[in-house]
């Protein structure tokens, strides 16, 4: 296999200072698309001048996460997809490592790797052990999966012709657990593989000047798509029970902090009980962060 045969998918948000440190960590020969979910002009100049490899397309609104990949993987001509959110980056053998998985596997349809949050902690322990972590022996260190995370993936784009990417009605959340369980559903191989390794911020995408507006959307989100996706799959009245002890605490909970007046926290449970409120009613995931 070769820098040919894949394309990297990073969708963004206001995420100029992170995305930077992800690209950097991508060899320069591999070629990648960049979705950025606004009508930011100057950040595509820059991305692009400083970046030879990255072809960046503008939205020109924030689409959520799964439509903006959906927009990148149209892009793709290669025969795999590598997806990352913005605040990850990769070490010099992950796509290495990717390629051998697949090699070894080529039923697969999508490969989630191994996180570490600690760089510094990984990199010192790596090179006091002179440790090649595929060496470790590659039958005990993957294994079939049926739900996944979301900030790396990697797709063999052949085994998606009859299922499509990302539900475009979810926003942001369990978009990738949707996916997961479809190509379950069409006994599609999901595998994990732990000799695979990438660094992961998380919830450090976007700048941090926005992230009470980006805790107030999480919360509207997480609760819409909790409903959504477990109505999809389990119906109406199933997906009614599960959410219903999380109905009446974010109520009770809004009630609480109005009283001792901590209004972030009554703004959080308060978009809690919306996005529940508006998935239950059938209503589109039409919440957006106000920045």
């Amino acid at each position: 296999m070769s820098i040919k045969d894949i394309t990297i998918v990073i969708t963004s948000f206001k995420s100029e200072n992170k995305i930077r440190k992800c690209l950097n960590s991508i060899d320069k020969q591999y070629k990648v698309v960049n979705v950025e979910n606004s009508n930011d002009q100057v950040y595509k100049t820059k991305i692009e001048r400083e970046f030879k490899n990255v072809k960046c397309i503008l939205s020109g609104e924030n689409i959520g996460y799964g439509k903006g990949n959906n927009i990148g993987l149209k892009e793709v001509k290669t025969k795999y997809a590598l997806i990352l959110n913005p605040d990850t980056e990769l070490f010099p053998d992950t796509i290495t490592n990717f390629f051998k998985m697949a090699e070894e596997n080529p039923g697969f349809a999508m490969i989630q790797p191994n996180t570490i949050e600690d760089k510094k902690k990984f990199i010192s322990f790596t090179l006091s052990s002179k440790s090649n972590w595929w060496d470790h022996g590659i039958e005990l260190n993957r294994k079939l999966i049926k739900s996944i995370r979301g900030h790396a993936l990697f797709l063999n784009l052949q085994k998606f012709e009859n299922i499509g990417f990302f539900d475009e009605n979810i926003f942001f959340f369990l978009e990738e657990t949707d996916l997961a369980m479809r190509l379950f559903e069409n006994r599609k191989k999901v595998y994990f593989c732990a000799p695979i390794i990438i660094f992961h911020e998380g919830g450090k995408s976007h700048e941090n000047k926005i992230n009470h507006q980006m805790e107030l959307s999480r919360n509207w989100h997480w609760m819409w798509s909790t409903f959504y996706y477990n109505k999809k799959y389990k119906g109406f009245i199933n997906s009614l029970i599960i959410v219903f002890p999380k109905l009446i605490s974010s109520l009770f909970k809004y009630f609480f902090f109005f009283m001792i007046m901590k209004k972030e926290k009554k703004e959080i449970y308060y978009q809690r009980f919306s996005g529940l409120v508006n998935s239950i009613s059938g209503k589109k995931s039409w919440y957006r962060p106000k920045v």
